[in-house]
């Protein structure tokens, strides 16, 4: 396929665009439980006009755009207040949680190496810990030991015990974790970390934009922010339950002296001196002010609405799912996430996968997961408005696929072509 030599009109171009689109997600019914979280018309208002004051800014130099050096800083700082950062944390915002993850492993191989000696530093995660982990442990050559979890799904602290040594720079925890939405130990797994003197990273991508507010709401919410003594860095996504557009993360460090480790510089290139604070270079200013905008926009009170509609929203899909003989919700049941899988305590257990083709012939997208196999819900405010119809719906799949089982158990979740 070769780009045609003549242009097209513009009318022409965005309306093959909008034909392309024919086969996504409908997020916008709320009928997609992930990839895009809605936080309504009006979000969707302020963070579009800020996108488009900041359509071609590039926040490579913010010497040259002073807006979004400023815009970089107030983002780092409400999103460390939020998460108890004391007098002197410090970050820097990122394309994603990816690369908020891969920040957190760079300071901490950095950081062993500078203060330990230790120039072959290892990870520990729970096998519940993002793929992300996997992925930057490769991409700068460190051994990962991954640990089994609890019964409970959270991360066995006394395994993961086992695995650390002198050589160990990175303890990992999560806040939830992606797979069943429940929160890691993170004061045993911070003072586990520092048995060795290694950074402990909590993995907030899912979390940072609703633990805090579910806190406010008088829900149950076990520690794991930097009020917890060792946790060394927390990454938070913006671009999740924080409602702004993609692609927008914040990586926090508990200090400005933690943060160096993850900045690189070099001064021996004929273009002059060179400063990357995280993996980019070039960085789209467009989801930086859409972040910053959106924030401003709802601020704690509109964040703390948005949470009530998500929890409520998924305590309503648990309960379902509870009154459905065969199913059962995988974890403990309080956040945002829902886990549905098979119930083999069941005399007449549901095939998950089965119920999950079911459910998208009705137009609802659940990601496949395992093992256990099992369909992943990210609740956000834009389900609010449709729960009530999702719930009607599983009552009728259930019915409709009890006996039979789902031949494709493929659970993709990437993109490679």
């Amino acid at each position: 396929m070769e780009l045609q030599r003549a242009g097209r009109p513009i009318d022409d171009v965005i309306a093959d665009l909008d034909a392309k689109r024919a086969h996504d997600a409908r997020w916008q019914d709320g009928r997609t439980f992930g990839m895009v979280y809605d936080g309504g018309p009006s979000v969707h208002e302020v963070a579009e006009r800020a996108a488009m004051l900041y359509l071609h800014e590039n926040a490579l130099n913010t010497k040259a755009f002073p807006s979004l050096g400023a815009i970089q800083n107030e983002v780092v700082a409400w999103t460390a207040a939020l998460l108890h950062g004391p007098a002197g944390s410090a970050g820097f915002l990122t394309s994603g949680g990816t690369e908020s993850i891969q920040c957190a492993v760079l300071a901490a191989r950095e950081r062993g190496r500078a203060e330990r000696g230790v120039h072959a530093g290892e990870i520990v995660v729970a096998e519940s810990a993002h793929a992300a982990f996997h992925k930057s442990a490769h991409l700068f050559d460190m051994p990962i030991h991954t640990i089994p979890v609890c019964n409970d799904w959270t991360a066995d602290v006394d395994a993961m015990a086992d695995a650390v040594n002198d050589r160990t720079v990175l303890v990992v925890g999560s806040a939830p974790q992606y797979p069943q939405g429940v929160v890691d130990p993170i004061p045993a797994l911070a003072a586990l970390a520092a048995t060795v003197g290694a950074n402990c990273h909590v993995d907030a991508c899912m979390g940072g934009f609703v633990l805090p507010f579910a806190e406010m709401l008088g829900r149950d919410v076990p520690p794991w922010d930097f009020r917890v003594d060792g946790v060394h860095s927390i990454s938070a996504d913006v671009h999740k339950l924080g409602y702004a557009p993609k692609g927008v993360s914040v990586i926090l460090h508990r200090s400005k002296e933690l943060r160096r480790f993850q900045t690189w510089t070099f001064d021996a290139w004929l273009g002059g001196f060179y400063g990357s604070p995280n993996l980019q270079g070039t960085r789209s200013g467009l989801p930086m002010a859409a972040a910053w905008a959106v924030m401003q926009h709802l601020g704690v009170d509109g964040y703390v609405e948005l949470a009530r509609q998500a929890l409520d929203s998924a305590d309503r899909m648990r309960d379902a799912v509870g009154a459905t003989d065969g199913l059962r919700v995988l974890g403990d049941g309080r956040l945002h996430l829902v886990a549905i899988a098979s119930d083999p305590a069941s005399a007449d257990p549901l095939d998950a996968f089965a119920l999950g083709d079911a459910l998208a012939r009705r137009g609802w997208y659940h990601d496949r997961q395992g093992p256990p196999d099992s369909l992943h819900s990210t609740v956000s405010n834009g389900n609010a408005a449709v729960i009530d119809e999702w719930v009607a719906d599983l009552a009728e799949c259930a019915a409709e696929v009890r006996g039979m089982r789902a031949g494709d158990r493929s659970t993709t979740y990437s993109t490679v072509d």
